[in-house]
């Protein structure tokens, strides 16, 4: 689960959540969900959480490789 960690942090940000709620949601400490938003946010060279947004709806609706 701990590499999935960031694609379920990303798609509860397309759904809306605050750092508060994905750190209820997935079972973490707010600080650990607010350091795995930055990563994304770092790894993406994006400066918004709509960016994160944005990037998830794309993998979800991307085929899955053969």
């Amino acid at each position: 689960m701990r590499r999935q960690l960031p694609f379920a942090v990303a798609r509860l940000i397309f759904e809306g959540y605050t750092n508060a709620e994905i750190a209820d949601s997935l079972v973490i400490a707010p600080k650990t969900a607010s350091s795995h938003v930055e990563h994304i946010l770092a790894k993406l060279g994006a400066s918004r959480r709509a960016e994160i947004a944005t990037w998830a709806c794309h993998v979800e609706r991307s085929p899955a490789p053969h």
